[in-house]
């Protein structure tokens, strides 16, 4: 009897700690990464993910309950490490300003990256009815990616950090579509630059201090020329 292969899971997938062998939910989890951002949650089967995974159907159900919370799962854990990703690249910028606009930097990086497959979040919701555990996700990890943006800007001292947020986030839903559907992974470059534009636009809070200098000098740099080593190595996730 030809012993069976249980395949690798992707070098983003979840990891065991200290070389022990992988749990049957870091499995699972890491098989429904590659599945699912490879081909949409909505066209992979239970049945193929425990194949992939080298499991027994009963983990699945002990684990995750049924289909619909390995999605949740898998979707949360990518907006884990599509956080971590973004959080990582942003320690090499000096102060918030170009924080903030490092956050289109590194989504510049995921647009380069050989594995990059479209938002994870955006391909899960095509689909997926209101109110579903699909929505609530994507949701979350919004609501995190658009809160990052406003707390930059609130500490470079915008008035309206929230509202500045909500521009932000829309440039990058715009350059994370052309990236996709144009293939075009410089239109975070493009959107960097719109944004560095909005960011000088924006009415100051009366008590904020005066920004060091109002440009910005790197908007036109190309951020395809940025790499981040992965375990700082850019992976396919939502923002990622």
């Amino acid at each position: 009897m030809v012993p069976r292969t249980v395949p690798q899971p992707p070098a983003d997938a979840p990891k065991a700690s200290h070389g022990s062998r992988p749990s049957a939910r870091d499995r699972l989890l890491a098989a429904a990464n590659e599945l699912f951002y490879a081909e949409g949650v909505h066209s992979v089967g239970i049945d193929r993910i425990i194949e992939h995974a080298g499991v027994a159907k009963a983990s699945l159900y002990n684990t995750f309950g049924s289909k619909d919370g390995l999605v949740r799962a898998y979707l949360n854990s990518r907006s884990d490490r599509s956080m971590d990703r973004i959080a990582r690249a942003l320690t090499r910028f000096r102060n918030p300003r170009e924080r903030l606009l490092g956050i289109f930097d590194a989504q510049g990086e995921l647009f380069t990256s050989p594995d990059y497959n479209g938002c994870a979040f955006i391909a899960a919701s095509a689909e997926a009815p209101r109110g579903s555990s699909v929505e609530e996700a994507s949701d979350a990890y919004r609501a995190r990616l658009r809160g990052l943006f406003a707390e930059l800007a609130a500490e470079i001292g915008v008035a309206d950090p929230q509202g500045l947020a909500r521009q932000l986030h829309l440039l990058y839903d715009g350059a994370t579509i052309t990236s996709r559907m144009d293939r075009d992974p410089t239109s975070a470059s493009v959107a960097r630059e719109a944004a560095a534009i909005l960011l000088n636009a924006a009415p100051m809070a009366p008590s904020a201090p005066a920004a060091p200098d109002a440009r910005d000098t790197g908007a036109a740099a190309n951020v395809a020329n940025h790499a981040i080593d992965d375990d700082s190595r850019v992976r396919p996730a939502v923002g990622g």
